[in-house]
C-alpha cells in the first residue's frame, strides 16, 4: 500500500528477490487497457519476469467497480497459493483492497453505497472534484440530491456528478436514504478485517509530503516527455463522460480545454499550424517556445499545472485514507520511509530503508503463523499446509557451517539428516565440554 509515487510496484518486484511472488495489480486506473504512460504500468521489460495480473486486462469502457475487482481478484489470489506462490497486492486503490480483505460483501445494489464511511471510490483515487471543471451545467441533478438527502449531499463535492448518480440510483433502487446507509451497516462492517478470507500482512510505502509533492510534479514533467499527451489525444472525444472508465484517471480530463483548441479551432491564424494530431508530441515543444501570450501555450500550462495540482491533492487524500485505516478499523500496518531514497535516488537507501525491512516483517509474519497452531492440535492438513505454502522463510544452519536452507519443509527435511544429526550432536558435544571446563575454572 502507500500514495501514488511512494514506489509499491518498485517494491513488489524487488521482493521477488526474496520470496516466489506474484503481483495481482490493486490500482483502478491501471487495470484497465491503454494509457500506459499516464497511469505509469510498470512495462514489461522491468517487470523482471514476476507474473502480473490485472494489469491492462480491463476494457477502458466499463466501469470496474470495487466489487468486480474482489471478484475477479479472489480466484486469482486462490490459484497463485495453490502454485505455492506469495500473493503480493499491490496498489493506491485502497477502496479495492478494502473490498478484497472485508468480510462484509455487498451485493449489486449496495456497490454504490460503500465508500460512505471513507469518501473514496475508484475514481476518487485518480480523479479530483475539489477543481472546477466548469460542470455548472449538473448542478441541478446535485440540487436535487440535495432536496432527498442533504446529510448525503454534504459529504460529497457538487461537481462529482458520479457520486451524485450513485447516490440517487441508490435511493431510487432501495428507497433508504444514503445517509442511513452510511451510518447502519456501512460503518459497522466496511472495511473492518476481523474473520476476513485471508490473513494479511499489510505494508504502507511512506514517504514525508513535501518529498512525495515534489517527486510527483517531477514524474508529470518525465510523462509529458514520455508521450503522455498523445495518449490522452489518442481517446479525446469532446464532451466525453470523465466518471466512468478509464477517462476518470487524473491527466485526462485537464487536458479538454487545450485539446478542444488543438483539435478544433483549425480556423484560428494563431493556433492553426499547430492541427496535425500524429505529430502533437513533436508540436509540444514548438508551443512551449512560442510567445508567452500563444492561446495553446497558456492552456498546456494550465493543463500541466492542474495535473501536477490533482496529483498532489491526490496523495494527501490517500495518505490520510491509510491512516484511517488503521486509526478507525485497526488495520495493523507495517510502514517502511521511501523519504531519503526518494529525495537522495538512493539505491542503498532504498534497500535499507524499505526491501530490508519488508521483507523482514513478511519472514516475521509467515514464521508466527507456522507455528502458532502445535501439530497435535492442528486441523487435519493445516499444519501440512502452512508448511507447504511456508517456502520463502529463510533458515540458517550453525552446525552445518551456517548453511542457508529455504522454508519450513527444507529446514524439517535437513534436520532429520544425517550428515546434521552428526554434526549437530558433534556442535553439542563440544558445548557441553566448554560448559564443564567453565564451571572447573570457576570451582578452582
Amino acid at each position: 500500500m502507500g500514495p501514488t509515487g511512494s514506489g509499491k510496484s518498485r517494491l513488489a518486484i524487488d521482493l521477488a528477490s526474496h520470496f516466489p511472488v506474484e503481483v495481482v495489480n490493486a490500482d483502478s486506473m491501471q487495470v484497465y487497457r491503454g494509457l500506459d504512460v499516464l497511469t505509469n504500468k510498470v512495462p514489461l521489460d522491468q517487470q523482471q519476469g514476476v507474473p502480473h495480473h490485472l494489469l491492462g486486462t480491463v476494457s477502458p469502457n466499463v466501469e470496474f467497480t470495487a466489487k468486480a475487482f474482489r471478484d475477479a481478484a479472489v480466484p486469482l489470489i486462490d490459484e497463485i497459493l495453490s502454485r505455492n506462490k506469495l500473493p503480493v497486492i499491490v496498489g493506491g486503490t485502497n477502496y479495492y483492497i478494502q473490498a478484497l480483505v472485508t468480510p462484509f460483501l455487498l451485493d449489486d445494489s449496495m456497490d454504490h453505497m460503500n465508500d460512505g464511511h471513507l469518501d473514496e471510490t475508484p475514481g476518487d483515487e485518480h480523479g479530483d472534484c475539489e477543481v472546477d471543471f466548469n460542470r455548472d451545467r449538473e448542478a441541478p441533478t446535485f440540487d436535487r440530491l440535495k432536496d432527498i438527502d442533504p446529510v448525503a449531499a454534504q459529504r460529497i463535492h457538487p461537481n462529482n456528478q458520479r457520486k451524485v448518480n450513485q447516490y440517487l440510483n441508490l435511493y431510487a433502487q432501495s428507497g433508504l436514504l444514503p445517509s442511513e446507509l452510511f451510518q447502519s451497516r456501512t460503518l459497522e462492517n466496511w472495511g473492518r478485517v476481523e474473520n476476513s478470507k485471508y490473513d494479511c500482512c499489510f505494508i504502507c510505502v511512506d514517504a514525508c509530503l513535501p518529498v512525495l509533492d515534489q517527486y510527483v510534479e517531477q514524474r508529470v514533467d518525465c510523462m509529458m516527455e514520455a508521450g503522455l499527451l498523445s495518449e490522452v489525444c489518442d481517446i479525446y472525444c469532446p464532451n466525453s463522460n470523465y466518471t466512468q472508465g478509464l477517462r476518470q484517471a487524473i491527466g485526462v480530463r485537464e487536458f479538454e480545454d487545450f485539446l478542444q483548441v488543438y483539435i478544433g479551432d483549425a480556423g484560428d491564424s494563431e493556433t492553426s499550424s499547430f492541427h496535425d494530431k500524429s505529430m502533437l508530441k513533436e508540436n509540444i515543444g514548438l508551443i512551449l517556445a512560442s510567445l508567452p501570450t500563444n492561446k495553446l501555450k497558456v492552456l498546456l500550462q494550465e493543463a500541466v499545472d492542474k495535473f501536477k495540482l490533482n496529483t498532489r491533492r491526490l496523495v494527501h487524500r490517500q495518505k490520510r485514507r491509510i491512516c484511517r485505516l488503521q486509526t478507525l478499523f485497526g488495520w495493523n500496518i507495517h510502514y517502511v520511509n521511501a523519504t531519503e531514497a526518494i529525495s537522495c535516488r538512493s539505491e542503498d537507501s532504498w534497500i535499507k530503508q524499505v526491501v530490508q525491512p519488508s521483507v523482514q516483517c513478511i519472514r516475521s509474519f509467515y514464521e508466527e503463523r507456522v507455528s502458532i497452531v502445535p501439530d497435535d492440535e492442528a486441523p487435519k492438513g493445516s499444519a501440512t499446509n502452512l508448511l507447504q505454502r511456508d517456502l520463502w522463510t529463510q533458515y540458517i544452519c550453525k552446525a552445518c557451517g551456517d548453511r542457508v536452507l529455504r522454508g519450513a519443509h527444507e529446514w524439517e527435511q535437513h534436520k532429520q539428516g544425517r550428515a546434521h544429526r552428526k554434526r549437530s550432536a558433534r556442535l553439542r558435544k563440544s558445548l557441553n565440554q566448554g560448559l564443564v571446563t567453565v564451571a572447573e575454572q570457576q570451582q578452582r
